[in-house]
């Protein structure tokens, strides 16, 4: 059994495990169960319908939140080709900079835009970058010509999501200082998007279920038909 925190069991007390909550309803909850000490991170649990062993049934992508998510990610640019377009980066810069990251163990950055051009020199670092998640991707909107763009995105508050081994879903949307309906807006916005790239090979119900809760909270299940599933 896990040791839980005195704020953990505390919050657990005014959540009850067996009732499915109505969006609204689990957003105000969830607020007030929020910690003084820092501001918590909002985060949604999906358990999907498929076999992820299955690679048509994997589900993977990239969304802008409507309200953003609260969080200011360092952003470096890999290129040679399109540098100009890279001004509202935080790092720029094309093989330099790779051998930075492998000589030096440098990782003062969030995340990775790179240009087509650079990807077989990326691919080198594959050991380093994959299992910190930084490795860039076409579907993730990270590998690109249009890096202009692909910044703007990033700064605007976009997440990336992905199933994990078991069919699930774990995704930022925002944090716990968002007004309610900020907070409300972000969550649907992103189960619509998950929704509307629903595998073609997933047959029947494709949400199982759904849960709400921040850093410090227990999990608040959701009423699907609240969002309209």
């Amino acid at each position: 059994m896990k040791n839980r925190s005195k704020m953990y069991v505390e919050a657990s007390g005014n959540v009850e495990k067996a009732k499915l909550y109505e969006v609204s309803e689990a957003i105000k909850l969830l607020k007030s169960l929020k910690s003084k000490k820092f501001d918590e991170t909002v985060d949604l649990a999906i358990k999907l319908n498929i076999d992820a062993k299955k690679t048509d049934m994997n589900v993977r992508g990239s969304f802008v939140l409507p309200n953003g998510t609260g969080k200011t990610k360092r952003i470096l640019v890999v290129t040679k080709t399109k540098a100009s377009e890279a001004t509202e980066a935080d790092f720029v810069g094309a093989e330099d900079i790779l051998e930075k990251i492998e000589k030096e163990n440098w990782f003062e950055f969030d995340i990775i835009v790179a240009t087509p051009e650079m990807m077989p020199a990326l691919g080198k670092l594959g050991k380093v970058l994959g299992p910190k998640g930084l490795m860039p991707n076409p579907k993730l909107g990270t590998v690109t010509t249009n890096v202009k763009d692909a910044i703007t995105n990033i700064k605007k508050g976009m997440v990336d999501f992905k199933n994990d081994s078991y069919g699930n879903l774990h995704v930022s949307i925002g944090k716990l200082s968002f007004t309610e309906t900020a907070l409300e807006e972000n969550l649907r916005a992103l189960v619509n998007e998950i929704v509307r790239i629903k595998p073609a090979t997933v047959k029947g119900t494709f949400i199982k279920n759904i849960s709400l809760s921040s850093t410090m909270s227990p999990g608040i299940k959701l009423d699907k038909s609240s969002l309209g599933l």
